[in-house]
């Protein structure tokens, strides 16, 4: 052992406890603390003087409490054993925390089950540094980041995912929206952690989520972003799911007419009405089997059909009436405009108003009044001039 020992650590900041490794110290032996940093002297695992930033010698004079648990003969000059902690007391804000395995999260907006990963940093300062050793530390040679990140892993996780879940129920959003949240998740959870903390003789200054992820290759994932990227094109094109679905129907049975089934259509159809576009739809399954042949698996049977454009069966060409709702299936013909009528005055014949001859006998429909001459119109009993009776 040296005449005069110097006991110093110039370690890297991330170290936040380490322990000289020598425990014979001379009563002269040089400590060197420097700023940041306190040094700690233990005696048979008690915890007794400590050292602040600057030099010190090791003697009766400067170690009261040592001096008297142990005889120091010979004018305190001779060797004695004891341990040194050092406990760096500088802020650490790179502590990195992540999910070791994903978390099991149901979805409040979509209803499943996702693995969700989360990862970020947080800033520590030991606070106490007797407590920090007694509570943390115990017989390890050294304590770093990833050793405390290790001690409060569960307490860590259990709190993440206790706030991500609570997020996601209470204000009903999807975990594909979590990411909007993650600053008032962070200061929930550096709240909730605090005082744990600085039981421990740590002081918890930040906490920050830097990401709420979901693994690329879980299936539920991909099967919800592919969901959601065909709700998203088909709001711009701009019709429903059931829709596109019904015309998919469509499209294959055309491309299938012989395997066309009243029930595929049925169904097609009834999808259809139900969404407002039942003409398009009706004409679209008229052009399809119109013409075509239904192989019942006995004789073919070649006829046109219609569809009902209330229910959707199928029904024959020449049905008046539809056989699935009693809906008429005839067209409806429009009025003829009211034409006046009136008799031939010599054979009687049905005759129109504007007619001047008539069409069965030939006669003359061109009357005159008898009083001024004025041109009556056929079936005209009075003279609209003169009043006269038509003769």
């Amino acid at each position: 052992m040296a005449i005069i020992e110097v006991v110093k650590y110039d370690g890297p900041p991330g170290v936040f406890a380490w322990k000289y490794p020598n425990q014979e110290l001379g009563t002269w032996t040089q400590l060197i603390v420097n700023e940041s940093q306190e040094a700690i002297l233990f005696k048979g695992g008690q915890a007794l003087d400590s050292f602040a930033a600057g030099r010190h010698t090791l003697s009766t004079a400067n170690i009261p409490i040592l001096s008297n648990i142990i005889n120091l003969p010979f004018g305190g000059k001779s060797p004695f054993t004891a341990e040194v902690w050092y406990v760096n007391k500088m802020n650490s804000m790179n502590v990195k925390w992540g999910t070791s395995t994903p978390l099991q999260l149901q979805d409040p907006k979509y209803n499943m089950m996702i693995a969700v990963r989360s990862f970020g940093q947080f800033g520590v300062r030991v606070e106490d540094p007797r407590k920090f050793l007694l509570q943390l530390v115990g017989t390890l040679p050294l304590f770093d980041q990833d050793t405390l990140v290790n001690y409060f892993r569960g307490l860590l996780m259990s709190n993440i995912n206790e706030l991500i879940s609570s997020y996601l129920v209470h204000k009903k959003i999807s975990i594909l929206e979590i990411n909007a949240y993650v600053a008032e998740i962070s200061k929930h959870i550096q709240g909730r952690l605090a005082q744990t903390f600085l039981d421990n003789g740590l002081e918890l200054n930040n906490f920050y989520i830097d990401s709420i992820n979901i693994p690329d290759n879980d299936p539920a994932t991909i099967r919800l972003k592919e969901a959601l990227a065909k709700k998203a094109e088909m709001d711009i094109i701009g019709f429903t799911y059931q829709q596109e679905r019904s015309f998919d129907t469509m499209e294959e049975a055309a491309g299938n007419p012989g395997n066309l089934g009243v029930g595929m259509m049925n169904t097609g159809m009834g999808l259809g009405m139900g969404l407002g576009f039942a003409g398009p739809a009706v004409d679209m399954v008229n052009r399809m089997t119109r013409g075509s042949t239904f192989d019942t698996g006995s004789s073919p049977v070649a006829k046109e059909t219609k569809v009902c454009s209330k229910c959707g069966v199928l029904n024959a060409v020449d049905a008046r009436f539809c056989n699935g709702c009693g809906h008429t299936l005839q067209s409806v013909q429009p009025e003829e405009p009211a034409v006046d009528k009136t008799n031939c005055h010599a054979c009687g014949f049905v005759l129109v108003s504007e007619a001047k001859f008539c069409p069965n006998c030939g006669t003359s429909l061109i009357l005159k009044c008898g009083g001024c001459g004025h041109e009556l119109k056929p079936g005209q009993k009075f003279c609209a001039e003169c009043g006269t009776k038509a003769g």
